[in-house]
């Protein structure tokens, strides 16, 4: 009957040989008639039905329960139709021991023969637990060795890092021996020289080649030249600038950022190492690096405040359209210019704003604008040139004396935040805008003569003042852009460090660069080697107005929006949101 259809293949399994009975269920897949047609998978606890169709036990009653045919053929099948199928699980039982004791693991050996019903002897017990044990030290051997390996490979890359962190500390050290070295015998030369003037004033003979013997003689570990002097000549030598309030108050700064200068030293340090300029030289040994930094160092300490030395006021206080976007001095510095959202460039006599009292401050000339400017930039050559970027996008070079616009660009599609003319050629200037596009202009043309798209806003621009081929970028993206305009198909340089937008960039020389952001940091860079400054500042100073309440509720609403270096001066022009300008000096 229905068992007809099973014999045939238990036939066939019988007439092969072992080997030829292991290959075949190693390698073909099983056999359609050991399939469960309702759920696909090989047949457990095979039961048949009248029709001659084998199924799992708990797959057919399931189906039976809710419909009464078989799934394979249709023909009416009720639970007392299905027959064990006891040949077809006794194949089963047989094909899958086999794969086991070929393929098995001893765990799987081990759950076989207690499923089989525990018959086995304790000898074999023995032998599967000996043989997980086995299994398990052997795991636990791998995962050992693999952890070793990580670990010595992590030793390995730590002590390189500390070997090479180490030659980096020798390297300093050596530089700072040498500079130390340097700096006492250039110390102890304007002590000899100091001390020779002195001789000299009172008609005594100095003996230079004494001094020049005693040079050996450096204590490189006092805080001052000392000379061994069993000769010494009968004056006293003193230090030049005896210790005192000043000095000490140096001092104090140097130690308040003492990790910024160290960074910044042993960068110039470096880097100066390695150029070996040794024009850059004033004596003997002394590394262009250190030069740089005493330069630096000198300026840093020097000063430590702003002093307000006059104050101009320009209109209402309490109006928000005083708001000054930009301050600029001319090509002379005789005359300097402000703007913002008052729709009005206005000029002002420098001198008179410092000589003249507060009270009759007045512009010498005024320039009214159809828009809100954003920023300002004096012609180089042209002294009555001044060009404007505003709200609306427009570029425009204004005539201060006529106050009429001689060229007005238009092709910036939003608010354009800055321009500026090139300091080496008076008719190229360049703006940024948010439309994420930096504009290269020609005063002789009507449209751009060049290009540059950008992925993110332009906040500021300045060309290089001792080239019209450079041009840095302050991006909302972050950066700093260096561009080269003969190749603008990407960035010389991209100075990256701020958090937030770079809302400021200036140059204070050909190779040194300031910007701001808006992470509220200022950053110097070396558009040459992208080396970092001081981030910190060395004088503040709190810019409140004479005519302002600052215990009002409103106060805090005001803040600085435009400054301006003197050239060659320690003074600045500064401005905030209520149209105040001051001008600052740094003092000690």
């Amino acid at each position: 009957m229905g068992g007809g259809a099973m014999v045939p293949t238990g036939v066939k399994m019988e007439l092969m040989s072992a080997d030829e009975t292991g290959a075949f269920e190693k390698e073909a897949p099983p056999d359609k008639d050991m399939m469960c047609p309702i759920c696909i998978q090989v047949i457990r606890d095979a039961f048949l039905t009248a029709c001659g169709h084998s199924f799992c036990h708990s797959c057919i009653v399931t189906h039976l329960g809710i419909k009464s045919d078989c799934p394979c053929c249709g023909q009416y099948l009720t639970p007392n139709l299905i027959f064990p199928n006891f040949l077809l699980d006794k194949l089963l039982r047989k094909s899958s021991a086999y794969m086991i004791e070929r393929t098995g693991s001893p765990l799987e050996h081990l759950r076989r023969r207690l499923h089989e019903g525990c018959d086995m002897s304790i000898r074999e017990v023995e032998g599967l637990l000996s043989l997980l044990e086995e299994k398990k030290r052997k795991m636990e051997l791998q995962e050992s060795e693999s952890g070793m390996e990580i670990m010595v490979g992590f030793l390995h890359s730590l002590g390189r890092q500390k070997l090479e962190e180490l030659n980096e500390i020798q390297t300093d050290l050596d530089y700072i021996k040498e500079d130390l070295i340097a700096v006492e015998r250039r110390r102890f030369e304007l002590f000899r020289q100091q001390h020779e003037r002195s001789l000299q004033s009172d008609d005594i003979v100095y003996n230079a080649q004494y001094v020049q013997a005693q040079m050996s003689s450096i204590n490189l570990h006092s805080n001052r030249a000392v000379v061994n002097d069993d000769e010494t000549p009968t004056r006293s030598m003193q230090p030049i600038n005896p210790p005192g309030e000043l000095s000490t108050a140096r001092k104090r700064r140097v130690r308040s950022q003492f990790n910024d200068l160290e960074e910044c030293y042993l960068q110039k340090r470096r880097n100066g190492n390695k150029q070996g300029d040794l024009d850059a030289m004033d004596i003997e040994d002394y590394n262009p690096g250190l030069e740089d930094f005493y330069a630096m160092l000198k300026g840093f300490t020097k000063y430590s405040r702003l002093r307000v030395i006059s104050e101009l006021r320009q209109g209402d206080i309490f109006h928000s359209a005083n708001i000054v976007s930009s301050i600029e001095f001319d090509r002379d510095e005789e005359l300097f210019a402000t703007a913002g959202v008052s729709r009005c460039i206005k000029v002002f006599e420098f001198s008179s704003v410092i000589n003249e009292p507060e009270d009759i401050h007045c512009a010498v000339e005024e320039i009214s604008t159809r828009s809100k400017l954003s920023c300002l930039s004096w012609n180089k050559y042209a002294k009555n040139q001044i060009a404007s970027s505003d709200y609306e996008g427009i570029v425009t070079v204004w005539d201060v004396n006529t106050r009429q616009s001689v060229m007005e660009y238009e092709e910036h599609e939003k608010r354009a935040w800055s321009v500026d003319f090139s300091s080496t050629d008076p008719s190229m200037l360049v703006s940024g805008s948010d439309d994420c596009k930096v504009k290269i202009w020609c005063t002789n043309q009507e449209e751009s003569a060049l290009n540059i798209n950008m992925k993110a806003n332009i906040c500021s621009v300045k060309y290089n003042p001792g080239s019209s081929f450079f041009v840095a970028v302050g991006s909302a993206d972050h950066h700093i852009h260096y561009y080269d305009l003969r190749n603008i198909s990407q960035p010389l340089h991209v100075f990256s460090g701020h958090r937030k937008a770079v809302s400021y960039v200036k140059f204070l020389s050909n190779t040194e660069l300031a910007s701001a952001s808006t992470d509220s940091t200022l950053r110097l860079w070396d558009v040459k080697k992208n080396l970092p400054g001081i981030p910190k500042p060395m004088a503040w100073h709190k810019f409140v107005s004479s005519d302002l309440n600052y215990e009002d509720d409103g106060a805090g609403s005001y803040f600085i929006s435009a400054v301006c270096w003197k050239r060659d001066s320690p003074m600045i022009l500064s401005a905030n949101s209520q149209g105040t300008v001051k001008v600052l000096v740094l003092a000690a």
